[in-house]
């Protein structure tokens, strides 16, 4: 018997989650910019069943509304299309990425545990664990997640809950082996999540290699237009995903109703759009590792990059994302982001827009003295879907 047709990543986008509104036949899903709903009698919700109207996915069970910080259609429908497009049983939007990593971490952690993380993590990251959840009773340790060796011994060393992987890493675009350590952290009995934000649910896959948790800041590509802040946890287990719906409810961490429209409208583009960043990352990349005033460029496109082989095998394009160190140290590299004219010196990414920034005086100054410090010469550029060659003159002029 011939099996069901699987709808592709770019249906996905556009229609799961997203069905045309039943009382008007209006094709984007309208923003409830409610608070409270009007309820069936003393007790009961209002409305209900799977997910926002039915449509394409695996949707969740919605047992009614009552007050928008528990459910609301609009952030509905944005959960179905997240856990659609990442191949998981359930999503769940929060008001940041931030938000998301810390409802995930203080849901499966408790005082005592010990939680393994990138030895190049995301400055927010490495401030949740140390100036947050440790003095809760969490440890953490940074291990090279690019060395599954590494991380085997570390879990031998000391058993970890959690193995928190970014792949790629932000700012040095280091690759994790997403099957590789599934095993490895499975075997130690502690869970795998993903933090795949650089490379979008478009050119990356974790739960369908083994992860068990997908973190988003949808601020990034999901969104992918800068106006809109938020985050997004995509599980494989339901079980656990009604563990984080439960925390996610009781702080009040979810999403408005209109930002999770904005991220909808983002996802329906997010296929062109990454096309379009890979491509221009790709020849930026190559211009610089040619370029006099680079000492070494990151970016896992290169074939000279050390995980290129591992990325190639586990995404579909190696992102939009280049980090570059700079000949003549830090002044040398914050004056190159002094004098860009098409990248914006801001401390975001994966906007339509071109962005450029110095680590570690802005994204990463967190961890300055710290295990995890960068380099004071590397500038990492968000590369947009500007014409290439534009944004190509722009760096050589910036870098002289």
């Amino acid at each position: 018997m011939q099996g069901q047709h699987a709808d592709g990543f770019e249906t996905l986008a556009i229609h799961a989650g997203q069905e045309p509104d039943p009382l008007t036949g209006a094709v984007v899903p309208p923003i409830y910019q409610v608070s409270t709903y009007k309820q069936d009698g003393v007790g009961g919700l209002r409305g209900g069943g799977l997910g926002a109207g039915g449509g394409t996915g695996p949707a969740h069970w919605v047992e009614g509304y009552e007050y928008s910080r528990t459910a609301n259609p609009t952030r509905g429908a944005l959960e179905e299309c997240l856990a659609a497009i990442e191949g998981g049983t359930r999503a769940l939007a929060f008001a940041s990425g931030m938000a998301a990593e810390d409802c995930l971490l203080r849901t499966i952690t408790r005082p005592g545990d010990h939680v393994l993380i990138p030895h190049d993590a995301y400055g927010g990251t490495y401030r949740l664990l140390d100036k947050v959840l440790q003095s809760w009773g969490v440890s953490y340790l940074p291990v090279p997640v690019s060395d599954p060796a590494a991380v085997r011994n570390a879990l031998r060393d000391k058993p970890a809950k959690v193995v928190w992987v970014e792949t790629p890493t932000n700012p040095l675009l280091s690759i994790a082996d997403i099957t590789a350590l599934a095993e490895i952290a499975h075997a130690a009995g502690a869970l795998l999540a993903v933090d795949s934000t650089f490379a979008s649910p478009y050119l990356q896959q974790p739960l369908a290699l083994g992860a068990d948790v997908v973190v988003h800041s949808t601020t990034k590509y999901i969104g992918g237009h800068s106006d809109v802040v938020g985050g997004a946890l995509v599980v494989a287990d339901a079980g656990l995903g009604e563990r984080l719906a439960f925390l996610q409810n009781a702080t009040g961490t979810a999403g408005g109703p209109f930002d999770a429209w904005l991220t909808l409208r983002g996802i329906r583009t997010l296929g062109v759009r990454m096309d379009r960043h890979c491509e221009n990352a790709a020849r930026v990349a190559d211009l610089l590792a040619s370029h006099p005033s680079v000492r070494e460029v990151f970016y896992p496109g290169l074939a000279s990059h050390p995980g290129h082989e591992t990325a190639a095998k586990q995404m579909r394009g190696f992102g939009g994302i280049v980090s570059m160190r700079v000949r003549g140290g830090e002044e040398a590299a914050v004056a190159v982001c002094g004098r860009t004219r098409l990248f914006t010196l801001g401390e975001s990414l994966g906007g339509v827009e071109s962005l450029i920034e110095h680590p570690a005086r802005m994204t990463h100054a967190s961890v300055a003295g710290s295990a995890l410090e960068v380099p004071a010469d590397l500038v990492r550029l968000s590369v947009g879907i500007e014409h290439c060659d534009d944004l190509l003159e722009d760096l050589r002029a910036a870098l002289g």
